[in-house]
C-alpha cells in the first residue's frame, strides 16, 4: 500500500463520517429533536475518533510498505552492484588479455622487420651472385665457342638435329611395334574376308577391246560399203558418229569411236546391211535408226537384268538405262557392267561378314561405276560425275557418298565407302581382268623406280611383278632399320599422290650390312 492509497482511505472515512452524521441529524429531526445537539455531539465526537483511528492505520500501514520498498531497493541496489563489480572484473581481464596480444604482435612485428630485412639483404646478395654467375658463363660459353669452333646457334642446331634424328628413330620403333600389334589381330580378319568373299564369288569374265572388227564375206564388199565417190561410208559415219577404217585387212572392216554405244549401233548395222545385201543412203539410215531402237531396248533390259541380280529395287528408270550402256563400255579391257556387278557381290559378302546392310552395299558397289556411262559427255572424274547422277535420282547419302569416295575423289567418312573401295579394288585387280597398252604399263614401270630413287639412301629400285611390286635396295651407312619403316611409307604417300594404277602397289625397303674381309 503506498501514500495515495492510505489518503484514499482518509477520504472515505471522512465521507463515512459525514454520512453517518447526516443520518444521525435525520432521526434526530424524525424524533423531534430530542437531545439533538447531545446526539449530534456523541455521533460527531465518535466519528472523529474512528476517523482518527483509520489515518493512524493508514499511516502506519504507509509507513510498513515505505519500508519494505526500501529495503527491497537497497537489496535490488546491492545485487545490481555486484554484478557490475563481477563485470568490471571481467572487463579488467579481457583487457590484460588484449594488452598481452598487442604486446605479442608488436613482438612479432619486429620479427618480421627484421626477417623482410635479412630477407631484401639475402635478395641483393642473390641479385648479386647471379649476375657473378652469368658472367660465368657467358665467360664459359665463349671459352666452349672458341675450344669448339662453333657458336651458339650452331651448337643449338646441331642438338637439336641430333634429338629430331632420335626422336625419328624412336617413332620409327614405335611404329614398328603398334603396327605388328595391330596385324596381328586385324590382318586374320582382314585377310579371311577377302578370301571369303573371292572365294564365294566368281564372275564369268570375256575380254573385249576398243575397236570392233566387223568380218566381210569377201573383198569386193569394201567397195560396196565405199559406194559411189564415198557416199555409202559418209551416211555411215554421219548417221552413227563413228569412223569406219578400210585398210589392207582383209575381209575385215575397223569401226573406231570414243562412245561404245554408237560403236555398237554402227557394227549391228553394218552386219545388218552386208547381211541384207542393200547398202545406199536411205537403207543405212532406216538400218540404224532401227538398231539404234533395238539397242536401247537391249541396254535398258540389260540394266533391269543388274538389278534384278543384285536385288536393288525402286533404282530411278534413268540409272537402269545408264547401267545398260555399260554392257557397252570397257575398263583397260573389262566390262564395266560386269565389273559393277563383281563389285556389287563382293560388296555385298564382305558387309553380311562385317554385319553391315546387305542391300544398301550391293547398291553401292553396283553403282559405283554409273559416271563412266556418260563420262565422254561431261567434264570430270567418273566418281564425282557418278555421284552427281545419283544424287540427282534419289539416292541415298550413303550411296552418294561411296560413289564419290571409291577413287579417294573425296576422302571416306564410313566403313561402306571402305568396302567399295575393296571391292573395286579386288574385281579390278584380279590376274586377268583387265589389259593396258604396252606403251602405258612400260611408262608405270619406269614412274615408279623414278619415284623411290628420288629418296636419300636409295642406291637401286627395282619394278616387278607387273609394276605391282617395287624392291627398293637402301644403303645400309645412309638408312637404319627403323628408319627403313619411314622410307616405305614416305614412298607409298609420294606414289599414291603422283601415279595412276588399278589395285594396289607393294613397296618393299631391303637393307643389308655387309662385313667383307680378304684372306691374304
Amino acid at each position: 500500500m503506498n501514500i495515495i492509497q492510505a489518503a484514499l482511505y482518509v477520504l472515505i472515512g471522512l465521507a463515512a463520517g459525514a454520512a453517518v452524521g447526516f443520518f444521525i441529524r435525520k432521526r434526530m429531526v424524525e424524533a423531534g429533536k430530542e437531545n439533538i445537539e447531545q446526539q449530534g455531539r456523541k455521533l460527531i465526537e465518535d466519528a472523529l475518533a474512528e476517523a482518527e483511528r483509520i489515518k493512524k492505520d493508514a499511516t502506519l500501514q504507509i509507513k510498513d510498505e515505505v519500508y519494505q520498498l526500501k529495503h527491497e531497493a537497497e537489496k535490488e541496489i546491492k545485487g545490481r552492484k555486484h554484478e557490475l563489480n563481477e563485470e568490471e572484473k571481467r572487463l579488467s581481464q579481457k583487457l590484460d588479455q588484449i594488452e598481452r596480444k598487442i604486446d605479442l604482435l608488436d613482438s612479432r612485428e619486429m620479427e618480421f622487420l627484421k626477417k623482410e630485412q635479412a630477407y631484401f639483404a639475402q635478395e641483393k646478395e642473390l641479385g648479386d651472385r647471379r649476375k657473378d654467375l652469368e658472367g660465368l658463363i657467358e665467360e664459359q660459353r665463349y671459352q666452349l665457342e672458341k675450344i669448339s669452333g662453333i657458336t651458339r646457334e650452331e651448337a643449338i642446331k646441331q642438338l637439336s638435329e641430333s634429338i629430331e634424328s632420335e626422336a625419328r628413330m624412336e617413332a620409327a620403333k614405335a611404329i614398328v611395334r603398334i603396327e605388328n600389334e595391330m596385324k596381328m589381330q586385324a590382318d586374320k580378319k582382314a585377310k579371311d574376308i577377302l578370301a571369303l568373299a573371292i572365294s564365294r564369288y566368281a564372275g564369268d569374265y570375256v575380254a573385249e577391246k576398243t575397236v570392233s572388227v566387223v568380218p566381210l564375206p569377201n573383198e569386193e564388199m569394201k567397195g560396196r560399203i565405199i559406194g559411189r565417190e564415198g557416199r555409202n561410208i559418209r551416211a555411215i559415219e554421219a548417221a552413227t558418229g563413228i569412223d569406219i577404217i578400210i585398210d589392207d585387212t582383209p575381209e575385215a572392216v575397223i569401226l573406231s569411236g570414243f562412245n561404245p554405244v554408237r560403236r555398237e549401233v554402227a557394227r549391228m548395222a553394218l552386219e545388218r546391211l552386208i547381211t541384207d545385201g542393200r547398202i545406199h543412203p536411205a537403207r543405212i539410215e532406216e538400218v540404224v535408226d532401227k538398231v539404234g531402237k533395238e539397242l536401247e531396248v537391249t541396254m535398258r533390259e540389260a540394266g533391269e537384268q543388274a538389278t534384278f541380280d543384285v536385288g536393288a529395287h525402286g533404282v530411278h528408270v534413268e540409272v537402269v538405262n545408264l547401267l545398260g550402256r555399260l554392257k557397252y563400255r570397257t575398263s583397260y579391257g573389262q566390262n564395266v557392267l560386269q565389273h559393277s556387278l563383281e563389285v556389287a557381290f563382293l560388296c555385298g559378302i564382305m558387309a553380311a561378314e562385317l554385319g553391315l546392310n546387305v542391300k544398301q552395299a550391293k547398291r553401292a558397289g553396283l553403282l559405283h561405276d554409273i559416271g563412266k556411262a556418260v563420262d565422254h559427255e561431261i567434264e570430270g572424274s567418273h566418281a564425282s560425275i557418278g555421284a552427281d547422277l545419283a544424287k540427282k535420282f534419289g539416292e541415298s547419302p550413303e550411296v552418294v557418298h561411296a560413289i564419290a569416295a571409291h577413287h579417294e575423289d573425296v576422302p571416306p567418312e564410313s566403313v561402306l565407302d571402305v568396302l567399295v573401295q575393296s571391292a573395286d579394288a579386288l574385281s579390278g585387280a584380279r590376274p586377268g581382268a583387265r589389259k593396258e597398252m604396252l606403251e602405258t604399263y612400260v611408262k608405270r614401270l619406269d614412274d615408279l623406280e623414278r619415284i623411290a630413287n628420288s629418296f636419300r639412301g636409295v642406291d637401286k629400285s627395282y619394278a616387278i611383278q607387273a609394276g605391282r611390286e617395287i624392291r627398293i635396295i637402301a644403303n645400309s651407312n645412309d638408312v637404319s632399320d627403323a628408319e627403313s619403316v619411314l622410307l616405305s611409307k614416305e614412298i607409298v604417300k609420294k606414289i599414291e599422290k603422283e601415279l595412276t594404277y588399278p589395285g594396289q602397289i607393294r613397296v618393299t625397303v631391303i637393307r643389308e650390312t655387309r662385313a667383307v674381309e680378304y684372306a691374304k
